[in-house]
């Protein structure tokens, strides 16, 4: 009888563990990061923007220091959905607005994820009550995140939703806290092509308390047109690394 009480103790401990595990992400290769974090950014920008890279072990940290107040990254967590995937892989950048107010939400998941102290769920409502208590603010003026990268691997929906697709979809994300779909006549399911509002954390924080609420513009079938053929070899690179980013 003792035999079977342990177990199943140690059934229940092993169930825990698999439940609560932070499975550590692998580190990109260097070179790789670096371009595909810096194609979020228009050519121009790319010299003066300042890299952070990611430490699976440790969280994000700055690679190359810029000048032109730009940043870029590649976000691997995506918080909002509460799932620690080893398959996310999205380029990001933010002006100098943005690296201010929003990035430091970005490195917080990142670092809380590494430490391997946290699930999920709880680096979810740790950002989520930290934005209550104001700790995370809005961006203080408007402000634009580039994200023209060729190809990205994302959650497309809200986080009540799982599925996670690769496409190629580069555009523009215009700072729009507290806005809603009402508020600009957006049809939210998708269905129209022009600006979409997006702002995952106002699922949990309430309507018009989210403060990171993005209005999105694609880039046009020209610009995209020219932005893959611009990073042929760099799709390459990313497919040959991980076939799920082809």
């Amino acid at each position: 009888m003792r035999t079977f009480s342990l177990f199943v103790s140690l059934f229940i401990a092993v169930q825990s563990y698999a439940q609560n595990a932070t499975p550590r992400l692998e580190k990109m290769p260097t070179d790789l990061e670096t371009d595909y974090a810096l194609s979020a950014l228009p050519p121009q920008l790319r010299p003066g923007a300042t890299v952070y890279l990611l430490d699976p072990a440790k969280g994000y940290y700055m690679s190359r220091k810029g000048f032109n107040g730009f940043i870029c990254f590649v976000t691997r967590t995506a918080w909002e959905w509460a799932e620690f995937r080893n398959d996310i892989y999205t380029a990001i950048s933010y002006d100098a607005e943005g690296a201010r107010a929003i990035f430091p939400v970005y490195e917080a998941a990142a670092a809380m994820r590494a430490s391997g102290r946290f699930t999920a769920l709880e680096v979810r409502n740790i950002i989520i009550d930290r934005i209550k208590k104001g700790m995370y603010k809005a961006p203080s003026r408007p402000g634009i995140s580039y994200m023209l990268a060729p190809v990205m691997r994302v959650y497309p929906a809200t986080p009540s939703e799982h599925k996670v697709v690769t496409m190629q979809m580069p555009h523009y994300m215009f700072y729009a806290p507290y806005l809603t779909n009402k508020d600009i006549g957006n049809i939210p399911d998708g269905q129209q092509d022009g600006p979409v509002l997006i702002n995952p954390e106002a699922m949990f924080l309430g309507e018009r308390k989210a403060p990171y609420g993005y209005i999105i513009v694609r880039a046009g079938e020209k610009e995209k047109a020219k932005i893959v053929a611009n990073n042929k070899m760099l799709l390459k690179r990313l497919a040959d690394y991980k076939p799920f980013l082809k």
